[in-house]
């Protein structure tokens, strides 16, 4: 399997090579379940006589232990090794797999899918800190090029690999096939990475975890319900966004406070890294938001099955791939600014046609465009991650590795909900499968502003490249709890 020429072509020492497949195997892991269970809701309600309502925490579940967890994850790598806490993060993963799989209750399930979501948390953000410190400022775009595919790919992915496991497998299996995986992972975790030493992390900035956790929780609940289907000025929406708004703007205030914050959040003060920040918040709304889409036009309109679906996701897979195996030249070729730009100009474009999707668009022709726009969001990631981990020091990686998963999901999220609301608006008033097309084609309106925003920033990048200043940022930040 092919996923990354560069894995394989450019002059990586042994050494990096196994870093990187260790890691990528397991960003893909835990970033492929956030979408795999999507395509068994029905089937899981069903064997569990339990209504869809109830169902959706299976997702629910895993989204906001991810979110919760998720910011320790930095200074858990400090203080106990970013090797130690990798493996250990696959393994619990992996063992929650395992239970979800065996599990004779949606309580049970339920219960299990937030201890996957937990071990996720830590093992995608120290995944990538352990692949970014070994490679070092000379080879950032080129890893980032192997790192970008798990975030991008597992979402696209994920609905075809859980319709064919679900078809001709069982729902059980959607969980049991992470077993095997898990367990390798662990095993190359412990003998491949290099053994890496705590760095004296100190206490844990208790007080901006909780509110950053609490926050992060609130906001993906809510948006998650909003997405659902509940009034945004319903209990299960309102206060909840706003309460998780709150919490966060609390711990921006507290962050800039704290003299050892447990994410230093002066690393915006870089005009390029705040560029790269804003561009990867929107990238991470264009990717987990716009993906529900065509899951839901190829089943809703055009009524084929969860394993046909799936397929017929894969062109999209391909430009992604192709993409990113070219993103690190594309760095080099064009600067980062102008491959940003470009990146963002083609997955624009690219999105026109489906703002036009019609009941009976051809197949053809929507795989042709799905590969379009998967290059253009892949040729767009590659250099936006490249900057936000060009312009820091290397004791700033743990702090920058965590606001850019926060970002993501928080984007993804946000989007989700948005695209999930308007789709819903006029599928509630459509009588036809034209009309049922047409809003889809509203929804993608969504996207297509969502892509603008996401090609904005390429204009800073362009206007600090072309004012000269550095690639690499020599002054350090301020103390985190990670240093």
């Amino acid at each position: 399997m092919r996923l990354n020429g560069d894995l394989f072509r450019m002059p990586f020492s042994p050494a990096l090579r196994r870093v990187l497949i260790v890691t990528t195997l397991g960003s893909f892991l835990a970033f492929l379940d956030s979408s795999i269970v999507n395509v068994a809701l029905r089937s899981l309600s069903e064997r569990f006589d339990t209504p869809l309502s109830s169902i959706q925490w299976t997702v629910t579940a895993y989204l906001l232990a991810l979110a919760a967890v998720l910011p320790v994850s930095g200074w858990a790598a400090a203080r106990f090794g970013a090797k130690r806490m990798y493996a250990l993060a696959i393994g619990v993963f992996t063992l929650g797999s395992l239970a979800c799989g065996l599990s004779d209750s949606i309580g049970e399930l339920i219960a299990f899918r937030a201890v996957q979501g937990a071990a996720a948390a830590v093992a995608a953000p120290v995944a990538q800190m352990i692949a970014v410190r070994a490679a070092g400022p000379e080879r950032l775009a080129k890893v980032m090029s192997v790192t970008g595919v798990p975030t991008i790919l597992a979402p696209i992915l994920g609905p075809a690999v859980g319709g064919l496991l679900l078809d001709h497998a069982g729902w059980r299996w959607i969980f049991l096939i992470n077993v095997p995986i898990g367990a390798l992972i662990v095993v190359l975790a412990l003998r491949l990475l290099e053994r890496d030493e705590a760095t004296g992390a100190g206490r844990l900035d208790l007080p901006g975890f909780l509110l950053l956790a609490l926050g992060c929780v609130g906001l993906t609940y809510g948006l998650n319900e909003f997405g659902a289907g509940s009034d945004f000025v319903s209990r299960q929406v309102l206060p909840w966004t706003v309460g998780g708004v709150l919490l966060l703007g609390i711990f921006v205030v507290h962050a800039l406070r704290a003299p050892a914050p447990l994410t230093d959040l002066r690393l915006y003060r870089n005009a390029r890294y705040t560029a790269a920040s804003v561009a990867n918040f929107f990238l991470g709304a264009a990717l987990f938001g716009a993906v529900i889409l065509m899951p839901l036009y190829f089943q809703i309109v055009r009524h084929e099955s969860p394993v046909a679906t799936g397929l017929l996701l894969i062109p999209q897979s391909i430009g992604v791939a192709i993409a990113v195996g070219s993103g690190s030249r594309f760095v080099q070729s064009l600067g980062i600014g102008r491959a940003v730009l470009l990146g963002g100009l083609v997955s624009t474009v690219a999105t026109l046609p489906f703002v036009l999707i019609g009941a009976h668009t051809s197949y053809w022709l929507l795989g042709a465009v799905m590969v379009v726009r998967g290059f253009g969001v892949g040729a767009t990631m590659v250099p936006v991650m490249t900057a936000a981990f060009r312009v820091i020091p290397p004791t700033a990686i743990a702090d920058a590795t965590v606001q850019t998963n926060v970002l993501q999901r928080i984007g993804g999220s946000l989007s989700t909900a948005i695209l999930a609301a308007v789709l819903q608006s006029r599928l509630d008033t459509a009588t036809t499968s034209a009309q049922q097309a047409a809003g889809f084609g509203t929804a993608f309106w969504w996207v297509l502003a969502i892509g603008v925003c996401a090609t904005a920033p390429a204009f800073l990048l362009l206007k600090a490249e072309r004012a000269g200043q550095p690639a690499e940022q020599p002054r350090e930040p301020a103390p985190s709890a990670h240093q």
